[in-house]
């Protein structure tokens, strides 16, 4: 159920009888609310098709919908566009059917079988700042995908079989040479080594520049890197070691944000049926031979830059994370039966991305019902303008970036004067709430493709477009309605309303449906962040001037309650969302 839906239908009904297409009538949230609340245009368009003038046209239109006790007025301005005002009685009853759902009006579509690719980390080394967009981005758009009834699945999609597996393969092997995974013709168990994240955070970077410096040891690293591919049996077990110390890490630093993943999947889940699949493609014509690479021609006519060949596998018969990227379209459409695939993955990846696109398109992999789609963001940049760093210019782990968003959390609680008298426990957790909402929030505020400027201050204030004021925007919402119990009230059903406030947080609330639609046809939480904001923001004024607790008519009282429970609701419904968790009290 939506209000602009229903308003809609009464329109299109009016230019069907007209003679005319329904969709015309089409209502939208007014532009000009000192002439109406909403406006209906489809006068315009239709003109061009009927030949007659489009004022006459609307005034046909309002002719046919007048007498309908919903509208307390309709007006024309301009060439035809009709202005619509509804009574009290009629806003008051359908935010009643609203306020009694427990969707809030937001009906479920026609489900889509959806998978959010989000996250993504190295597991040769700890999570930064850097993954943080990706990570709630991809978060928010899985809530919301499933909100709206989308059959929807989220994955990590760790990389976890490249190069920087060879690298840290040739780094245990100069540090311990005694260890048997190195011996090709060891024949026993194992051993287990004692090695953490903290190891592999050391190791990477210096084996990296060594392969970067010297050609010899870049090709120990690519000949690692192929036979762990090809099943050498020492290389696997090393490397399942690294992989498994390196995933609790990365399960823990996701956790620490509230995030989840439905699949854990990385780039290696997909290796065994990379062979399979370039045989395929090899019945079927699809690939060709060049210098004794596997590659698909996907250039296109109009193509305004190079588009050089899909390398499928090199000369060697080893695989790139293209390969794989491949193999992993595949999975999610056969396997998965996914028709919707959206990548949440950093802008500067685009070209990588049109070429997968292509060349599953090109093998048949991703016919054209499933949807491929590169979710792309821009940086989090600190105050020089570049990618956000440490002091020293180093990359920001991401559990020392909550960190310090959990201590700005908790000193901005102390210069509030903010749960100061609660148990340290339970400050602390308001603590981190708060942080992350700060991080979440002063992030998904903005688009995805925009660059922003990480500004912690600003984020962690209580006070304007943030995160934690919403959160004590709820938190207070929470007070009222709790000492209105503790005196004997409770809510009753939506009267009418009297003041404008009123009205304009009953017109407001209305909007979610939209709202959440849109959000999700754009991939672009910042929608839904605006308008939690701007809720919360009608909320307070309208609590400026109706004194609930002191109102005398015992109807209106209730009615009021109602409110007040409908917008906890539904700014409850924001923020999770958003993945924002909001504390019982502050």
């Amino acid at each position: 159920m939506s209000l602009l839906n229903d308003l809609s239908h009464i329109f299109g009904e009016a230019f069907e009888q007209a003679g005319l297409d329904r969709t015309l009538g089409t209502v939208v949230v007014s532009q000009r609310p000192d002439l109406g609340q909403f406006q209906c245009n489809g006068a315009l368009p239709a003109a061009k098709t009927a030949g007659r003038l489009p004022r006459e046209i609307a005034q046909d239109i309002v002719n046919r919908v007048q007498a309908d006790d919903r509208f307390a007025f309709l007006s024309l301005a301009g060439p035809g566009f009709i202005n619509i005002r509804l009574t009290d009685g009629f806003l008051a009853r359908e935010m009643q059917v609203v306020a009694d759902d427990p969707r809030y009006g937001v009906s479920e579509v026609r489900p889509l079988r959806v998978l959010v690719d989000y996250g993504g980390p190295n597991v040769a080394k700890e999570m930064h700042a850097g993954h943080l967009r990706a990570t709630i981005i991809g978060d928010s758009l899985k809530r919301i995908s499933r909100y709206l009834g989308h059959d929807t699945l989220g994955d990590v999609h760790f990389g976890d079989w490249g190069t920087q597996m060879g690298m840290l393969i040739i780094e245990i092997a100069h540090r311990h040479p005694e260890l048997p995974f190195f011996d090709p013709d060891y024949e026993g168990e194992y051993p287990m080594i004692d090695i953490t994240l903290d190891d592999l955070e050391t190791m990477y970077p210096l084996v990296s520049a060594r392969c970067a410096e010297n050609l010899e040891e870049a090709e120990r690293a690519r000949i690692a890197t192929f036979e762990l591919q090809q099943g050498r049996a020492g290389y696997r077990a090393l490397w399942q070691q690294l992989h498994d110390t390196s995933m609790a890490a990365h399960r823990r630093d996701f956790a620490s944000l509230g995030v989840e993943f439905d699949l854990w999947d990385g780039e290696s889940t997909v290796h065994n049926r990379i062979g399979p699949m370039i045989q395929r493609l090899i019945r079927s014509g699809v690939v060709t031979d060049s210098e004794g690479a596997v590659v698909i021609t996907i250039d296109q006519p109009g193509d305004k830059t190079d588009m050089p060949p899909f390398l499928v596998a090199k000369s060697d018969g080893g695989y790139l994370y293209s390969t794989t990227d491949l193999a992993t379209v595949e999975q999610r459409v056969d396997d998965l039966s996914r028709r919707l695939l959206l990548y949440v993955v950093d802008a500067r990846q685009s070209f990588h991305f049109e070429q997968v696109f292509r060349a599953a398109r090109r093998s048949g992999i991703a016919p054209e019902s499933v949807g491929l789609e590169h979710i792309k963001f821009g940086t989090m940049n600190g105050p020089d303008g570049k990618p956000f760093q440490t002091r020293k210019g180093g990359v920001l782990k991401l559990r020392d970036l909550i960190s310090m968003v959990t201590e700005a959390a908790d000193n901005r609680l102390s210069e509030a004067d903010i749960a100061q008298e609660y148990p340290d426990a339970e400050r602390a957790e308001i603590a981190r709430k708060v942080g992350l909402a700060a991080l979440k929030f002063g992030d998904l505020s903005n688009h995805r493709a925009s660059n922003y400027l990480f500004d912690l201050d600003r984020f962690a204030s209580f006070e304007g477009k943030t995160g934690p004021y919403l959160q004590y925007s709820a938190v207070r919402i929470k007070s009222i309605l709790r000492n209105a119990e503790e005196a004997g009230l409770s809510p009753g059903p939506l009267v009418p309303p009297s003041v404008e406030t009123e009205r304009n947080l009953l017109l407001y609330l209305a909007r979610l449906p939209e709202v959440l639609e849109r959000t999700f046809e754009l991939r672009a939480p910042n929608h839904v962040a605006e308008y939690a904001y701007d809720l919360a923001t009608q909320f307070n004024r309208f609590y400026e001037e109706c004194h609930i607790l002191r109102e005398t008519d015992p109807a209106r009282q209730a009615s009021w309650l109602k409110l007040v429970a409908l917008t906890l609701g539904e700014l409850d419904l924001l923020l999770d969302l958003l993945g924002i968790e909001v504390p019982e009290r502050m």
